[in-house]
């Protein structure tokens, strides 16, 4: 029997290609996704590691947690600190790290890598080890800086050049005075860092005179412990903590595989679909694969073999094949990965710098899938066909599927499907995160029913097309009769698309719900022509809003500044806005009151005003962060959302108590509103800052919406693989149904059907069964959209079930063009069968 399977595997050498094939691209689909996931993963990982050569202790400043009506702060690292710390026994040296946002502008006046990290610093004396030099000095004062090599590299700086730069909003035009090396992530990763001499940095981040973080280096025969054990003792109780540098790393790496397992979770679940649309298709191949050799098993038996060896025999065509596809499958998904990693950069998605990486466990996945999956899928129809008796097999009787089986099997379906649907409905009632997990498991049982239930549903489905049909004639009319002949395999076969379709058309209108929520949200809440804000969300200067208080044609603003405080023993962020400005740049709903905010009038939002007991008229006492307090009234309650909340009071109120006020955001009013033209004059302004991002609220929605789109464009990148399996699928499917179905052609040609009337048959058939597993994809897609939408609903007030009737035109015309791509060589191998030879054939 292994002689014999394997000769069977060496003697159809056509069919072989054909399933090794189906089983290369589910295999491809898998090692794919993994190669891909794991790309990402490790370049955000690299992204956020660093060195630790130079540190065996860090000492940092310790939270100081207020309690009862004060405000809780961080300490500062003193100079007297530092100093104390390289005088403990066993310190070598002890280094004051100073650091903050700085973003670089390239020659041509754009942010360098993208926003990704843009980072800056403190260069240590004229020799910092921590900074190794390839070119020029450290800097001195306040007009130099230096950069790292590789960003020096990409924006083509040398030293003596004189480069543009910002902290908090205002341009700096420093000289570079020298290039360093860095083993910092975020620079390996596609970031920048900027480095000045300490009092500089100090100064430019706002820390005159202390530092944060230090650095010390033990002395040879020192342990880390011991010297940590020394700085404990000599540094001031309570105010620091000290860390060793093995503890940093090992912090550090569980930090960032926290922050990867989101990624991971999320990117790993196109690995189970993958692995699921490739298991329908090496399960179908393999179906048809044992009903074409069923004769040639059931010979078997008559000339003795077992039910047991029969199996064995298509188990070990299945391993040979799925072995040999598995490496295939490997390689071609290494391919993909690699050109997924590519694709990311074309569809605006900012990802850090990093190699293809091909583990241990994608290689074992490949070949688990290959092999195992392979086997599986084929030991079902082994078995079955095994099972036959030798004369009914021979004489073909047992094609027809038992009556028993098939309410066996529909009965399934409707539970599994009804199940589904009972659990996403639930769902939906649940609150935000709640709901997630039921509803991904009532999905992962609706997906499961339908697919049952496909060969039942393509029944009336594909009755539906008849009239259209028609208009075919005879090619037609086969075409229909061909597509429901065996709704097993028509349902296989539209699987995969399904499955693809489903999820594109479930992002799809979640993105286009929300989009359309965000988009909402600005019109109403903001009147505001502009709003300016860092690139990177930190804080902007004081000097910005006075910056465009004074630009012509500027008729009114208000910066966004929060600030901590305490009230009745709790903490809460106060956001300081311009009194006499901010109802003309805002415009919320008021709930009760009239909108004020003057003196120690404030505006609260109705989230806080009910966990509070607040209403108009109310009044509490707010102890800012200078420890002093005062007595504020609640002239307005408004209806909060995403983009503005919390408790407003006029920053004339509030600026007294703030040692560093910074401004999140300024709301910006103009006379000749928002253009392009108004728009380049702020920026003009603002010393056209590649930092600084000046939008109006149709940039502001998009920014915030970005984040969802680019989440949909790898949804589509990924899933156009299963889309390119679904192709393929149907390609393998007609082919091998044209090879079983030879006579039948032959026949046809015989009594008169020409070689077009043919070809428009396969064609046809395969875009019926195309547009079947379309309309059951964006049937569940559109309903997973919904649900999906309910738990979002449930936390914005704006958001709206928004159906992409043209999105979905064009994912139905997608299938179409699947079906018709699909049938073009299976079309053409059948319209060339020789008809008497065909006649004969068995």
């Amino acid at each position: 029997m292994f002689r014999t399977a394997l000769r069977n595997v060496l003697a159809h050498k056509a069919r072989l290609l054909m399933t090794v094939l189906a089983v290369m691209l589910g295999v491809a689909f898998v090692s794919g996704t993994l190669v891909f996931t794991n790309t990402i993963s490790n370049a955000f990982q690299n992204s956020s590691a660093k060195g630790f050569d130079q540190v065996d202790v860090a000492v940092q400043a310790k939270y100081q947690d207020g309690g009862g009506d004060t405000v809780g702060k961080t300490p500062e690292l003193t100079q007297a600190m530092l100093d104390t710390s390289a005088k403990v026994p066993g310190a070598a040296s002890a280094t004051g790290v100073v650091n903050g946002f700085t973003a670089i502008a390239d020659k041509k006046g754009k942010l360098i890598g993208g926003g990704f990290q843009s980072e800056g610093g403190n260069y240590w004396g004229d020799k910092d080890a921590r900074y190794p030099l390839t070119s020029g000095a450290a800097p001195h004062g306040s007009g130099e800086v230096a950069i790292d090599s590789e960003t020096a590299k990409r924006a083509g700086y040398k030293v003596g050049d004189t480069v543009r730069i910002s902290v908090d909003g205002p341009v700096l035009t420093p000289r570079i005075t020298g290039i360093f090396t860095t083993d910092d992530g975020n620079v390996t990763a596609g970031g920048s860092l900027a480095l000045f001499d300490t009092a500089t940095a100090q100064k430019l981040f706002g820390k005159a005179g202390t530092y944060d973080e230090i650095d010390v280096k033990a002395a040879a025969g020192t342990s880390q412990a011991a010297l940590k054990a020394h700085l404990d003792s000599a540094l001031p109780k309570g105010l620091t903590e000290t860390t060793t540098a093995k503890k940093l790393a090992d912090d550090q790496a569980e930090t960032i595989a926290s922050s990867m397992s989101g990624l991971k979770q999320g990117l790993l679940v196109f690995a189970g679909i993958a692995l699921f649309v490739g298991t329908f298709i090496i399960a179908n191949t393999f179906t048809m694969l044992v009903a074409q050799r069923t004769k040639e098993l059931a010979l078997l038996r008559a000339v003795g073999a077992s039910r047991r060896q029969v199996t064995r025999s298509v188990l070990l065509e299945a391993f040979v094949v799925g072995a040999v596809a598995a490496v295939a499958g490997l390689v071609a998904g290494i391919g993909i990965g690699a050109g997924l990693r590519a694709l990311m950069g074309t569809i605006g998605a900012t990802v850090p710098d990093g190699p293809l990486v091909i583990t241990g466990n994608t290689v074992l996945s490949a070949l688990a899938v290959g092999i195992l999956i392979t086997m599986l899928a084929a030991w079902l129809p082994g078995r079955r066909a095994a099972k036959i008796p030798p004369v009914a097999a021979m004489s073909s009787l047992h094609a027809t599927a038992t009556t028993k089986s098939l309410v066996l099997r529909n009965t399934l379906g409707a539970l599994f499907s009804g199940a589904g649907i009972a659990v996403v409905i639930a769902a939906t009632s649940m609150n935000g995160s709640d709901g997630q997990a039921p509803m991904g498991i009532g999905a992962v049982l609706l997906i499961i029913g339908v697919f049952i239930l496909t060969p039942l549903l393509s029944r009336p489905l594909i009755a539906a097309s008849a009239p259209v049909l028609r208009i075919f004639g005879i090619s037609g009319k086969l075409a229909r009769q061909n597509s429901v002949r065996n709704p097993r395999r028509t349902a296989a076969t539209a699987s995969a698309l399904m499955i693809g379709l489903t999820l594109i058309t479930g992002m799809t209108v979640m993105a286009g719900s929300l989009q359309q929520a965000i988009d909402k949200m600005a019109s109403s809440a903001i009147s505001a022509d502009y709003i300016v804000s860092m690139a990177n969300g930190n804080s902007l200067s004081p000097d910005v809003d006075k910056t465009l208080t004074t630009t012509s044609g500027v008729t009114a603003t208000s910066p966004l500044r929060n600030a901590p405080s305490r009230i009745d023993g709790t903490s809460e962020f106060l956001t300081g806005v311009n009194g006499s400005a901010i109802d003309k740049l805002t415009d919320l709903k008021v709930d009760s009151g009239t909108f004020k905010v003057a003196g120690t009038q404030v505006v609260v939002d109705d989230d806080t005003a009910t966990s509070r007991h607040w209403k108009a008229g109310s009044t509490f006492t707010a102890h800012y962060e200078d420890g002093k307090a005062q007595q504020l009234t609640v002239s307005a309650v408004y209806e909060g959302n995403e983009l503005i909340r919390g408790i407003m009071l006029d920053n004339a109120t509030l600026a007294p108590h703030q040692t560093d006020p910074a401004d999140m955001q300024i709301l910006v009013k103009t006379a000749d509103g928002a253009s392009s033209a108004t728009k380049d004059k702020l920026e003009k302004a603002l010393g056209s800052n590649p930092a600084v991002k000046v939008q109006d609220k149709k940039d502001l929605s998009d920014s915030i919406a970005q984040v969802f789109t680019l989440i949909l464009n790898m949804v589509y990148g990924l899933l156009a693989m299963a889309v390119i399996v679904a192709v393929l699928g149907v390609i393998n499917t007609l082919a091998m149904s044209v090879f079983e179905r030879s006579q039948e052609i032959g026949m046809l040609r015989a009594i008169g059907l020409d070689r077009k009337g043919i070809k428009r048959m396969v064609r046809l058939e395969s875009l019926v069964i195309s547009l079947f597993g379309g309309v059951l994809g964006i049937g569940l897609g559109v309903f997973f959209g919904w649900a999906a939408g309910e738990l979002i609903g449930a936390k914005m007030a704006t958001y709206a079930l928004v159906i992409p009737w043209a999105r979905m035109a064009l994912f139905l015309l997608l299938a179409g063009t699947v079906g018709v791509l699909a049938a073009l060589w299976p079309a053409r191998r059948a319209a060339k069968l020789n008809m008497l030879s065909a006649i004969k054939s068995e």
